[in-house]
């Protein structure tokens, strides 16, 4: 009898508790599964136990580009899939691709979050959005010093994306590529350098190739996780009240270990490696901003002719990220 009563409560309890599966495609140690991990865990203790989250990092369930469909397609509970890998998909989210300028990643998570929440826009109607965060933002990265515009003039760096445009219209001579091939080419001498933001200095060891950085902090790479419409339709209430309720916390968690591992991340290239930082001086900056003013006006005219009301949004952006900045001021 005791048995039976045993048994019939272990049933009852996994009938009432839900797993979720959440595909990731970075390594695991990167800072996307970072923050996945804690979301699950953290899921798992402030339900006692009854949603528990399974994650497949590293591509292991779904790839970066088959993200979005995956979960669309039920392939995947939840994902968390890159908008800015995704050219003309998402062309309201695309202006935060531009190269705005950003003192941090607290900052600039919490304004792509805050920029979604405002404008819903129909492109992610398919989906429900649990969060939304950014990488830090991007610098460059090199075999030679890059003191000003005129050392950039020409120099191959390696690109991708709306950093293409970016690079080149600051002079320089960009190379695409996978970020795999990046060692072999710096090597090589196919490349001098690379934009992309400085945990990669470690995390993909390049401080062994590139020993200057250039700060420009203009660019970052959106991310969204996204939860198939059946499966967020199927959670009890009180859990979707739950994620909803994490959404900006989780946001704001990824943007502060960021933003402190990049300070760790500094001062590892310095002491490890010697890596020198270098800022443009004011009139490079003031410069800049006119060089990079055609991307802005590309892209009005690309998102005004599909509908989206451009000049409101990159409004938005600007407000968003002056309000975040003066709560979580400059850090590198």
């Amino acid at each position: 009898m005791i048995y039976v009563l045993t048994f019939l409560r272990a049933q009852t309890a996994n009938a009432s508790m839900i797993e979720l599966r959440y595909a990731n495609f970075p390594a695991p140690t990167t800072f996307p599964c970072v923050q996945m991990e804690r979301w699950a865990k953290e899921v798992e203790k402030r339900t006692g136990g009854k949603v528990k989250v399974k994650t497949f990092p590293g591509g292991t369930l779904l790839d970066a580009k088959g993200m979005f469909d995956g979960v669309v397609a039920g392939l995947a509970d939840i994902g968390c899939f890159c908008p800015s890998y995704h050219p003309g998909m998402f062309p309201l989210l695309e202006a935060m691709d531009l190269p705005i300028g950003w003192p941090n990643t607290k900052v600039a998570s919490l304004t792509l979050l805050k920029l979604y929440q405002k404008w819903q826009p129909k492109e992610l109607e398919k989906v429900k959005v649990l969060t939304m965060f950014t990488c830090a933002p991007m610098h460059i990265a090199s075999k030679i010093p890059i003191k000003n515009l005129a050392d950039l003039k020409g120099v191959e760096l390696r690109a991708a994306g709306a950093s293409v445009p970016y690079l080149k219209a600051l002079g320089a001579t960009p190379v695409g590529m996978p970020m795999s091939d990046v060692p072999e080419a710096l090597q090589k001498g196919l490349i001098k350098g690379y934009l992309s933001s400085i945990e990669v200095l470690k995390d993909y060891k390049f401080a062994e190739y590139c020993r200057h950085v250039t700060y420009l902090g203009d660019s970052i790479v959106t991310f969204a996780v996204i939860m198939n419409k059946k499966s967020w339709e199927s959670l009890p209430k009180d859990v979707q009240k739950l994620f909803d309720n994490m959404a900006e916390e989780q946001s704001l968690w990824t943007g502060t270990y960021m933003d402190d591992y990049i300070k760790e991340v500094i001062d590892w290239t310095i002491n490890t490696y010697k890596v020198q930082y270098y800022s443009l001086p004011e009139s490079d900056i003031a410069k800049k901003k006119e060089l990079i003013k055609p991307l802005f006006d590309d892209y009005l005219a690309r998102a005004k002719a599909k509908g989206i009301p451009a000049d409101e949004v990159l409004k938005d952006i600007f407000a968003l990220r002056d309000e975040m900045s003066k709560k979580y001021p400059e850090t590198r």
